[in-house]
């Protein structure tokens, strides 16, 4: 539809909305296809009103806040819960505060969050009332509609403890290959010069290679890195408490980092293909279901010689590690029995499967790195992603 004006635009955004248009859509158009034709049959009986502008205004201002608070939207700034928040004094309303460092614990800012979007989902539906209530006066159809919106047709959306944790760690992984950074709202990289200037509260990993083993094999390893980064937000005081609530939140059992590093392992890129309907941003490099090796790097910052870093500086690495670790058991099972021999057993026997899983992906890392790879953005990802073979994990 197009609007002779702005004022125009308010008042027909209103009122296909209402409730009186949707019903006269059942008439015009009763199957789920709407088309231009349906549009034009639609009857407007234009009542110019600055009551309608304005609560249509607020709609507006709600629905995009709403959306703009998830990094799918190209007007995404930072995670809310990343923000400070504070109350009136007055009214108990919930306002965000400009900071963002040593902000205390987390679930007071989860809540703060919870009670902003309870207050815009009641608005919304308040105001969605209301324009239902002018537009059945305007019609004259007080005897066969009713203005009431049900809590399923309200747009915006509450607060989600586990949906929004997880849309925090995403958050943070972007932090930590520097596609967002604390200093500056919005994308801080994708693609182009690198600017590094960008980062100072929170430094990006060098090499964009984050590795995610079961164990913390690496220094730069993305449960480390992801403690880092919540430190850096709220504050090292209420660490422990923080990732108790952000482990409570991902719904596993284990200590609060034995929890992160399963959700890493077997739920973050699944979640991430989800967000991004398969086409990710973030790439695994996935030796198998063994988990003898995996590692996330970002897509704006690939470069051809990305996969001989990953084979010398980390699949080596891991190689050697795993040698190690099972010489040790071998050595240690030739003097302990009992218990302590079973548990021993079964840990080499895990050793030795993810041993042999990184020996095949090595292979298969080395061929790839001689390829030396160059991709082009503008192929889109399923072509570039094709080039890699199964060394990336499913999409």
């Amino acid at each position: 539809m197009f609007a002779k004006n702005d004022v125009n635009l308010l008042y027909l955004l209103g009122f296909v909305n209402s409730v009186v248009a949707l019903k006269t859509f059942e008439f015009i158009a009763p199957t789920l296809n709407l088309t231009a034709g349906n549009m034009n049959k639609l009857p407007v009986m234009y009542t110019p009103s600055q009551e309608i502008d304005n609560l249509v205004s607020i709609c507006i201002f709600l629905s995009r806040t709403d959306w703009d608070a998830f990094e799918t939207s190209w007007d995404f700034k930072r995670h809310p819960l990343t923000k400070s928040y504070g109350l009136n004094p007055q009214s108990g309303e919930v306002l965000e505060i400009p900071g963002y460092k040593n902000i205390g614990e987390l679930e007071w800012v989860f809540d703060m969050w919870r009670r902003l979007c309870e207050n815009r989902f009641n608005t919304l539906k308040a105001n969605e009332e209301e324009l239902n209530r002018i537009f059945i006066d305007i019609y004259g159809l007080q005897d066969e509609l009713t203005p009431e919106v049900e809590d399923k047709d309200v747009t915006v959306r509450k607060a989600d403890l586990t949906r929004d944790i997880k849309s925090f760690i995403s958050y943070a992984v972007g932090c930590m290959f520097g596609r967002y950074s604390l200093d500056v709202e919005g994308l801080a990289f994708a693609g182009g010069d690198w600017d590094s200037t960008k980062y100072k509260t929170f430094i990006p990993d060098s090499d964009n290679v984050l590795p995610i083993c079961d164990d913390e094999y690496f220094d730069d390893d993305i449960v480390e890195n992801f403690v880092d980064f919540v430190k850096t937000i709220y504050g090292e005081g209420p660490l422990e408490e923080n990732l108790r609530f952000i482990a409570d939140a991902l719904g596993d059992k284990g200590t609060p980092k034995e929890v992160i590093r399963k959700y890493f392992l077997n739920d973050f890129y699944k979640d991430h293909l989800k967000i991004y309907q398969k086409r990710p941003i973030y790439w695994l490099f996935d030796s198998g279901k063994k988990n003898g090796f995996k590692a996330l790097v970002y897509l704006h910052r690939y470069k051809s010689d990305l996969l001989a870093k990953i084979r010398t500086d980390y699949v080596h690495e891991q190689q050697s590690r795993y040698h190690t670790a099972l010489q040790h058991i071998s050595d240690s099972l030739n003097s302990v029995s009992g218990n302590e021999r079973v548990k021993l057993t079964k840990l080499q026997l895990k050793l030795q499967s993810q041993e042999q899983e990184l020996f095949k992906f090595e292979e298969k890392i080395h061929h790839l790195a001689d390829m030396n790879i160059k991709l082009d953005l503008d192929d889109g990802v399923k072509v570039n992603y094709a080039k890699f073979g199964d060394v990336l994990g499913k999409i």
